[in-house]
């Protein structure tokens, strides 16, 4: 099985991909939906770090200096694919995470952990973004902290819908900030995965659940 397999998995069994009938923040009526905020244990921590871990390694061997998690849910995501890079690895990569209001005391800034330095290449860790305003604001972020090369995005899970213009939103967060954006897995890779295959003797998606998931993407995807 493969990490993108296994990640998957992990997803149903934490309790983060759930189906059914959900409304996202933009009001869509979607089929299946994304709670990262499951996530609560250490063992789930790390093992979610590890898959972090493995999509940098895939697409990014090498060439970076920092990783960056947007406050508040990038954080821990940061720290935990900074430890399974190390650990499973040997990468040893400085993170970093941003405060949502400055301290004008002790330390100040509003950066915490390291602290980026002109030309440095940073990674930024996200889990799902749907329409990107967290990234962009990261990016406005660093051009107050050092001129650094924003270098890639990694998202847990890419739902291939459109953002404000007919591509994703990713495809618009490359197109506007000439930045790699590397999912562990997309949509698309999930329903194939998990289409009539049972999970701990449960089908997720059945052939009604995989026609829904279609006619969501058929409407609401990226062209």
């Amino acid at each position: 099985m493969t990490y993108q397999e296994e990640f998957i998995t992990f997803m149903v069994r934490s309790g983060v991909l759930t189906f059914g009938d959900f409304t996202t923040k933009s009001g869509r009526k979607t089929p299946y939906f994304i709670n990262t905020g499951n996530y609560r244990t250490g063992a789930q921590a790390a093992r979610l770090g590890d898959y972090y871990a493995s999509c940098i390694q895939e697409h990014l061997p090498d060439g970076i200096d920092c990783l960056f998690g947007p406050a508040y849910k990038g954080i821990p995501l940061a720290v935990a694919a900074a430890s399974s890079l190390y650990r499973a690895h040997g990468r040893d990569l400085p993170y970093c995470f941003n405060r949502k209001e400055a301290k004008d005391h002790g330390e100040g800034g509003i950066m915490v952990g390291y602290k980026p330095q002109d030309g440095d290449r940073v990674v930024i860790v996200e889990d799902v973004v749907t329409a990107g305003t967290a990234v962009r604001e990261s990016i406005e972020l660093f051009k107050k902290v050092a001129d650094v090369q924003i270098r890639a995005l990694i998202v847990s899970v890419d739902r291939m819908e459109r953002g404000t213009r007919d591509c994703s939103t990713l495809d618009e967060l490359r197109q506007d900030h000439g930045i790699l954006v590397f999912p562990i897995v997309t949509v698309k890779e999930i329903i194939s995965f998990l289409y009539n295959r049972p999970i701990d003797g449960t089908v997720y998606i059945d052939d009604a659940m995989k026609a829904r998931m279609q006619e969501y993407l058929a409407e609401y995807g990226a062209r």
